[in-house]
């Protein structure tokens, strides 16, 4: 049995009241101190404060530095603050058994974590965040020491840890991080927006820039059954009138069959040379004008092509315009600058594309009609509806490979939450559908039906 301890009569005569109590204050600030250092190594820009350092900020340097190794650094702010926190309870719980026993000890430890809660994490973070480069510069040099002081219970630690989950077949440390940069902007983005501090459209545009990585010039491409074409054995007149009439500006040139494009002309350069023709022979000169000698060379890119990099070489050649093709060779489609930027900021119509405008109507009941090629990241950008798009690129594709079939009109499929109904279809491709989320009522019936 323990005996119960017999509080000091004078405890402010003791020398040892007051070391124990300044130490608990030392402990205090220094876990304070862990905390903002924490929040100010994840909240400081890494661009502000690369910034900073090439212009000669020998703090924002260090900081810099210390987010790049930022795995060590964390670890031992891990282990400094609960070592400090552990230390400052024991000592708390010795002074307050020292002033009123048991029950002294108790109160004690109670009102140190009321401190610790307000004083070491609270007032430090919220202090940390609204100067994060600065704090972060400040205390990077410290930081940096401590972890190299620490760096043994940090390694034990760490092999502690990888010991205890290896029998559950969990590998600590072998895997990358849990979250790229991207979600953690992703993320970002999303508070920001439901806070109200960043529209839905932004918020869009960023993402989509984010992404482009992601994405490959296949998942974006207009596929060679839509492509307007020029056919070589066409004459003059008529390849003329054929670009007249067309909402494109560049049109492929074929000879034979489609597949083999020898050229691309471009609508300014066939009237410049129809009008230097005419100019010089007159209008006979429009019966014998070759076509082909105002075509450009086709430019060819693999489907595989990531967007980010197909920008960049449509950047670096100064060209809008290229032919994809498979592994083969074969012609697969045709991708422009345009259709890269509107993966950033959406669909860019003009008054030529009509059909455009037409890809998405709302129906009277929460249901949308949708044509059967608009991309299914279109539709959840638009929408914002998570419609997966790993097996399929274009609404109609997602319906096929779930319906694992072509359906028919009229023909209805439920998956993913939502309701897909075929409207039209034509040959082997599904042109229109309605569809709808799950919980929403049809539209030919009211919802007090439901």
């Amino acid at each position: 049995m323990i005996p119960p301890a017999v509080p000091d009569p004078t405890p402010g005569h003791d020398p040892a009241f007051w070391l124990i109590g300044a130490a608990i204050l030392l402990l205090l600030a220094l876990s304070a101190l862990f905390a903002g250092a924490e929040t100010a190594l994840t909240a400081a820009s890494r661009s502000k404060l690369r910034a900073r350092a090439d212009k000669g900020d020998r703090r924002a340097a260090e900081a810099l530095a210390a987010k790049e190794d930022s795995e060590n650094l964390n670890g031992a702010i891990l282990v400094g603050n609960t070592l400090v926190k552990i230390l400052a309870a024991s000592l708390a719980a010795a002074l307050g058994l020292g002033l009123s026993g048991w029950s002294g000890a108790a109160l004690a430890v109670l009102v140190l974590a009321l401190a610790m809660l307000v004083l070491a994490e609270v007032l430090p973070r919220s202090l940390a965040r609204l100067a994060p480069e600065e704090t972060a510069g400040r205390l990077a040099r410290p930081l940096a020491l401590l972890a190299r002081i620490l760096a043994p219970v940090v390694w034990a630690a760490r092999l502690t840890a990888r010991g205890l989950l290896a029998p559950f077949g969990i590998r600590a440390g072998s895997a990358g991080p849990v979250f790229s940069v991207q979600d953690e902007i992703a993320d970002a983005l999303a508070v920001a927006e439901s806070s109200g501090a960043v529209q839905k459209e932004e918020r869009d545009r960023l993402l989509g820039a984010l992404d482009l990585g992601e994405r490959s010039v296949e998942e974006v491409m207009l596929h060679r059954s839509g492509i307007a074409m020029i056919d070589a054995g066409q004459t003059a007149e008529e390849v003329l009138d054929l670009v007249l009439k067309s909402p494109h500006t560049r049109l492929p040139v074929y000879r034979g069959e489609r597949e083999n494009v020898i050229g691309v002309i471009h609508a300014k350069d066939l009237l410049r040379g129809v009008r230097r023709a005419l100019q010089e022979s007159g209008p006979e000169a429009l019966r014998d004008f070759d076509v082909l000698s105002t075509a450009m060379p086709p430019y060819f890119v693999p489907e595989t092509t990531p967007l980010d990099e197909q920008l960049r070489e449509f950047l670096r050649r100064r060209t809008h315009f290229a032919l994809v093709v498979d592994e083969y060779g074969s012609l697969r489609g045709l991708i422009t600058l345009e259709d890269i930027l509107e993966e950033i900021v959406g669909e860019i119509t003009d008054e030529h594309d009509m059909d455009a405008v037409q890809s998405l109507l709302p129906g009277p009941q929460g249901d949308y009609l949708v044509d059967g090629a608009m991309t299914i990241r279109d539709l959840n950008r638009a929408l914002d509806w998570s419609l997966p798009d790993d097996e399929a690129n274009t609404v109609a594709g997602l319906v096929i490979h779930m319906a694992q079939s072509i359906p028919a009109a009229g023909q209805v499929f439920s998956f993913h939450g939502y309701r897909f109904e075929v409207l039209a279809r034509r040959e082997n491709r599904i042109t229109r559908l309605r569809i709808r989320p799950l919980g929403v009522p049809p539209p030919d019936k009211p919802a007090a039906d439901q």
